[in-house]
């Protein structure tokens, strides 16, 4: 129902949450398949490369404004400068035995208004298409809204870019517009595509991701039961 201010005005609801929010920690994240860290390059650097360079066709990095890397100097170098600050703030993903197959941040983080980004994801064969890699998502959002108290979750990525436009959509991020040319990289327009989830939609996100990553969800093979299906509300 609408909700009417003294003049008949429509308004929004009141605010149920207060802010600042606090900023995300540099503590681990873990999991039951996975475990988020801090970024380091003199820790991560050589793993992270060579995961990454299983990739013999470097998509992963086609629509991202960095790499690829063919040399580990170049990659440790631009891990040093981008990586190691407070926004973006990224997380190396590890495997359960510690091995880093990927990297994830947060960026835009605005404690004010209760509001933070996903981004710069980066899943290495190895990460990819994997119940590691969605549950790296989970515990990110986890944090965001469960210990953080944010009332907004944003992902955005190229427009042209299917996988990551599918991966939001599962995962319970709804499609808000397309930002035409908001940006460019690597000396071509970029049309941004818009997705976010809130505080409300929260609580049936997190029960569907969670009966999904439960354990008993997968037989001896590793193989899904149940597909995961999160509400599009």
């Amino acid at each position: 129902m609408t909700r009417l201010n003294a003049l008949g005005q429509p308004i929004g609801d009141p605010l149920d949450v207060e802010l600042p929010r606090p900023r995300p920690p540099r503590t681990a994240m873990e999991g039951r398949t996975v475990r988020l860290v801090a970024a380091d390059p003199v820790a991560h650097a050589a793993d992270l490369h060579a995961a990454y360079v299983a990739d013999a066709e470097d998509r992963v990095w086609t629509y991202l404004p960095y790499g690829p890397f063919a040399a580990l100097s170049d990659f440790r170098v631009w891990m040093e400068k981008t990586c190691t600050g407070d926004d973006p703030l990224f997380h190396t993903i590890c495997t359960a035995d510690g091995a880093p197959v990927g990297l994830a941040s947060y960026l835009r983080i605005d404690p004010g208004n209760g509001a933070i980004e996903v981004g710069h994801i980066n899943y290495a064969p190895a990460l990819q298409r994997s119940v590691m890699a969605t549950e790296a998502m989970f515990l990110m959002m986890s944090r965001v809204f469960d210990e953080l108290g944010y009332r907004r979750y944003e992902w955005k990525c190229d427009a042209l870019n299917e996988p990551s436009r599918r991966a939001a959509l599962r995962l319970g991020f709804r499609y808000e517009g397309t930002f035409r040319q908001a940006t460019h990289y690597k000396g071509r327009n970029r049309d941004t595509a818009w997705f976010a989830m809130t505080d409300k939609d929260w609580p049936q996100v997190r029960a569907a991701l969670t009966r999904w990553l439960d354990a008993e969800n997968f037989d001896a093979e590793g193989r899904q039961k149940a597909p995961l299906a999160v509400p599009r509300g």
